[in-house]
């Protein structure tokens, strides 16, 4: 396993849990007008969600993950903020969009692959 293995791990993870913070923004923006911040629990999710996220991204950088290798796996978040626009919200979605999505993944991959041998 190289030493970039878990740091790329963690921003995965990452890049899962932002997309969940984007989502939960959206939900609680719709009740922005209804509901103050401090009461408006999508939000708060949200919130809570990316100090989640800026925390695995100080672990992977204490494990000595190089950004130039990790934060590019964190570019998944745009791939499953995609995913629940269309599968949970049933938002469009075109062959662009999933060439761009195939893209992004082509691109991690080959960042990732690189960093690992």
């Amino acid at each position: 396993m190289s030493n970039q293995t878990w740091p790329i791990i963690l921003n995965f993870i990452a890049s899962l849990l932002g997309a969940v913070g984007q989502w939960l923004y959206k939900l609680g923006a719709k009740d922005l007008k209804e509901i103050p911040i401090y009461k408006n629990l999508p939000f708060l999710g949200g919130m809570f969600s990316f100090l989640i996220v800026m925390g695995l991204f100080m672990v992977a950088f204490r494990l000595g993950g190089r950004i130039s290798v990790t934060f590019p796996v964190y570019a998944l978040t745009f791939v499953w903020g995609t995913m629940i626009g269309v599968f949970v919200d049933k938002e469009p979605f075109n062959s662009m969009q999933a060439l761009g999505v195939g893209l992004v993944f082509v691109g991690v991959a080959i960042v990732g692959g690189m960093a690992t041998r």
